[in-house]
Formats: structure tokens, C-alpha cells, sequence
């Protein structure tokens, strides 16, 4: 269902580091070109090689952004509220690089690329948030790389279900967020190494019970992940 951009909207909206420094009167502007539309899981909302004709945000659901090459599919990323995707393709008017589908039902704002581009013209608070938002982007890529480059497949699953404990709070139990098919292709691995993995981490305190993930020795499964704030650290 579409709808205009509900003024509910616009407190969460200016929340974020890219709106939240603008003129007022920019920001009105943007979200009276924008709408709000309900999306049903396993939409597809955007295909890689399309024009950038809106920037996304992300109110509530989630997102799982993949590509495509020579019959294959790879998750690379995964968009949470509140959250844009993908601004590069709308500041530079060039067609998407990833594809974006819903992985649950989602309401996801959408603002016309072209009044985007009109007001980081004008805007310089704006635009200086957006460097930096673009900024961030790149070095969570940089990380993804050296993640995917520098650790072994158990390696990379021991660190992700870190990086998701502190996500879900810390607790020593805890549910992943979606499928093992779609972790597994996140993590540059086929669901039958992944399933292998998460034998071998057996001896590292994980269990796993569908879907739900228990950590019953935190030491020894951080000592062998060995995770580093330049790698793992999504604030730095």
C-alpha cells in the first residue's frame, strides 16, 4: 500500500545522521516529493543495473541487498530500521550496483533521487552528512573485504555469531535473524560448509538447535575467533 510520507514519519526520519543537520525547509521539501509504501516479505524492490530513481529508507522490516552474476545469487548486506539503502547510486544518478528485496514485510520510505541531488546542491549540512555517511559505507565494505579475505570460513561464522550476540544484547542464547541459506551466502559459503562449520564450532561452546544459537563458553569461542574492532566494530 503507498502512501504519502506520514508527518509520524518525520521525527524517525530526521533521527538519522543525514537529515539530521539540513535546513528545515529542505527537509520539508524532501519529504512532500516523498511517499511510504508496505511491502509483503520476498519483494523484490529494486534489481542491480536500474536507475537510482529513489533513495530508500528502511522504517521498519528488513532488507536483504544481493547481487547476481552467471546464475548465481549472493547476500551482501542486510538493512535494518531505520536505515537508507542505497545512497552512492542516488548522489551519483548511476545505476544500482545490488539488487534489494524484502526478507519480511517492511515499510520502506521512498524519496525521488532527483530532489535528493537538488538539495545536496544547496544544502551544505546536508552534504557533509552525507560524505560521511558515505564515508562509514565504504570502510563497512573495506571491513566486509578483509573479514571475507583474511579469516577462514569457521573464522568468519565464529565472529558473525559474536557480532550477532551483541546485536541481540549479550545473552548466551539467542535466534539468528534469518535462514541458514541466506547466512550461508553472506558469508561467502555453501550451506553444506556451513553446516559443517557449525559441527566444528561445537568444540568451541556453540550448539545449535534450528535456528537458535546458545554459546556455552564466551572465552573459548572469542579466543579462537579472535575478533578485532577494525574488522568486527561497525563504530569505529
Amino acid at each position: 500500500m503507498r502512501l504519502g510520507m506520514p508527518e509520524s514519519d518525520f521525527p524517525d526520519i530526521r533521527s538519522l545522521e543525514i537529515f539530521a543537520e539540513m535546513d528545515q525547509v529542505h527537509f520539508e521539501s524532501l519529504m512532500r516529493g516523498g511517499y511510504v509504501q508496505t511491502f509483503p516479505p520476498h519483494v523484490d524492490l529494486i534489481a542491480e543495473g536500474d536507475p537510482s530513481d529513489f533513495l530508500h529508507i528502511v522504517m521498519s522490516g528488513s532488507i536483504d541487498l544481493f547481487a547476481s552474476w552467471n546464475g548465481r545469487d549472493s547476500s551482501l548486506a542486510t538493512v535494518r530500521p531505520i536505515a537508507t539503502f542505497i545512497l552512492a547510486a542516488t548522489i551519483r544518478d548511476a545505476p544500482y550496483l545490488m539488487s534489494a528485496r524484502t526478507l519480511e514485510k517492511s515499510r520502506v520510505a521512498l524519496i525521488p533521487s532527483q530532489d535528493v541531488r537538488a538539495v545536496f546542491d544547496v544544502d551544505s549540512g546536508f552534504a557533509r552528512a552525507i560524505v560521511n555517511e558515505l564515508s562509514q559505507a565504504y570502510r563497512r565494505k573495506i571491513k566486509a573485504m578483509k573479514d571475507l579475505k583474511l579469516r577462514t570460513s569457521l573464522e568468519r561464522l565464529a565472529n558473525y555469531l559474536l557480532r550477532e550476540q551483541d546485536r541481540c544484547g549479550g545473552a548466551a542464547g539467542f535466534d539468528l535473524p534469518f535462514g541458514k541459506a541466506r547466512l550461508a551466502s553472506l558469508l561467502g559459503m555453501t550451506p553444506e560448509n556451513l553446516s559443517r562449520a557449525f559441527r566444528n564450532l561445537q568444540a568451541y561452546g556453540v550448539t545449535v538447535n534450528g535456528s537458535r544459537i546458545s554459546i556455552t563458553d564466551q572465552r573459548d569461542l572469542e579466543t579462537f575467533a579472535a575478533p578485532s574492532p577494525l574488522i568486527d566494530d561497525d563504530r569505529i
